[in-house]
């Protein structure tokens, strides 16, 4: 997710204003506009901004189940094209590198263009992509349109964030900003208990045919139930609005003044997340941590099956419905958000209304312990004798830790590295990407060489090892945003 920072209204100001001033202001004579109270997408009504937060999160949620659903379509994939298992796991790797790169291009598209129209073309793209892989005639034209699917999924993974603080003040974007946050991360956990259940009762190909029908429905949702919400592009608008109907040519948005170029500012937005990696250390430690649990997360699209199909003798179908726990987890969390609304809040009226970024961090700490403590408990009840319920009791925790380790860390990133929170977004995602798509190639020689007890204990002290840094940067991050050339001070 990408943050963007909300315009502040000024309703004493005539529609057109004087700009007089230095060479990056408008010369003598022209005038800029602004939004009028009504023309502002924060005043919008409280349904309608519900509804595009609730539209943009399901896409959101689409195209992340997208990534999994492919989980129990392997061996049907390896069997039709006569490919290993291990490259039929590629359409999983592949789909969610694509969803790593492919904000580093829409990124910058959205600030210029504005978000609807990156969601439209980025969506259609997404439903165009989706033919060849439900219609694949081989294995080369499956997994490249599975990285293209990805690829042009991402939007919603970097663009949607932006969305929602566009529609909502600081002061009550808590709560819709939960709602999308989660649902990322609830998409891959609903990825296989759909296909689960289509796998065992229907040809493998009939999971994406089903996927692109829903992605269809989405995508006229997308068209109908979502305005235009970046201020900078709607200003823009208005200025061409008036200068048609008054002839003015002097009317002009902050964005005619600015000389952008979309090539350089796609250049920047390449390099300058793994700039920030390279020379920021708090960013590149909580980035290793989102992407060591997010890596774990997508391995377990194969650990399930290994602990439940063959430890327990579950069917497809009842194998996906495993993963209802770790989803439990996570919905279980996001109900906690008021009771995180009001700590955040009464550390920002200590601090003279603005909360220290390390503030979020106190929610990463409850996170860095429940996953190890789930993980364990999952790594040591996988044993066939042990019922089966108590491996999926255990990835209750395990789940509610996700969402909160994601939901601080994200936090964190934006206000901590406010000027460019764009790319801190970004390395996060190309890294957390990175994780996911790796993870899932090795869990199955993993799971084989160490058993499901050796390989859940093992990422369980991965984990473990990666818990203390909550902790630790909520100590010493002012010492260290000090002394960062990307943080802010303040």
């Amino acid at each position: 997710m990408s943050a963007t920072s909300s315009t502040t209204l000024n309703h004493d100001v005539e529609e057109r204003v004087p700009m007089p001033g230095p060479k990056e202001r408008p010369a003598d004579g022209d005038f800029q506009v602004i939004l009028d109270p009504e023309e502002h997408p924060q005043n919008l009504s409280l349904v309608r901004k519900w509804i595009a937060v609730l539209v943009i999160s399901s896409a959101s949620l689409c195209v992340t189940c997208s990534s999994s659903v492919a989980s129990f379509t392997e061996q049907g994939v390896a069997d039709e094209f006569r490919i290993p298992h291990l490259v039929a796991v590629l359409s999983l790797s592949l789909f969610v590198e694509g969803l790593g790169l492919g904000p580093l291009l829409v990124g910058p598209l959205s600030e210029v263009y504005g978000r609807n129209i990156v969601y439209r073309v980025s969506y259609s793209l997404f439903f165009l992509c989706s033919f060849p892989v439900a219609f694949a005639p081989n294995a080369s034209v499956y997994l490249i349109f599975r990285f293209a699917s990805g690829f042009c999924g991402a939007a919603f993974l970097s663009v949607a964030g932006g969305s929602v603080s566009d529609l909502f003040s600081d002061s009550t974007v808590a709560n819709p900003m939960a709602v999308y946050t989660i649902s990322p991360f609830i998409g891959p956990v609903l990825g296989p208990l759909l296909s689960g259940f289509i796998n065992q009762n229907l040809y493998w190909r009939w999971t994406f045919r089903i996927q692109t029908i829903w992605v269809f429905f989405q995508l006229i949702a997308l068209y109908l139930l979502v305005p235009e919400t970046y201020v900078p592009v709607l200003l823009r608008w208005k200025a061409r609005r008036l200068r048609r109907s008054t002839g003015y040519a002097k009317d002009v948005a902050p964005l005619d003044m600015e000389d952008r170029h979309l090539l350089h500012a796609i250049a920047v937005s390449c390099y300058k997340p793994f700039q920030l990696m390279m020379f920021d250390r708090m960013a590149l430690l909580l980035n290793l941590w989102t992407a060591l649990i997010l890596g774990i997360l997508y391995l377990t699209f194969q650990a399930f099956p290994v602990i439940f199909r063959d430890g327990h003798g579950f069917s497809m179908q009842t194998t996906g419905m495993t993963f209802l726990g770790i989803g439990i987890g996570m919905l279980l969390a996001i109900f906690t958000q008021p009771f995180w609304n009001r700590l955040f809040n009464r550390e920002a009226a200590k601090n003279g209304g603005q909360a220290p970024p390390e503030t979020r961090l106190i929610m990463g700490q409850l996170g860095g312990i429940l996953v190890p403590v789930g993980l364990f408990w999952l790594a040591f009840t996988t044993y066939p004798h042990v019922h089966w319920i108590a491996p999926i009791i255990a990835s209750v925790p395990f789940g509610a830790g996700i969402y909160f380790v994601f939901t601080s860390t994200f936090t964190y990133l934006v206000t901590a590295y406010r000027p460019i929170a764009a790319s801190a977004m970004a390395a996060n995602s190309a890294l957390r990407s990175l994780f996911a798509a790796v993870f899932p190639l090795f869990a199955g020689a993993m799971y084989a060489r160490l058993g499901t007890v050796g390989a859940t204990a093992l990422l369980a002290g991965l984990t473990t090892l990666m818990a203390p840094l909550p902790f630790i940067f909520h100590r010493i991050g002012p010492r260290l945003r000090a002394k960062s050339r990307f943080a802010v001070t303040s």
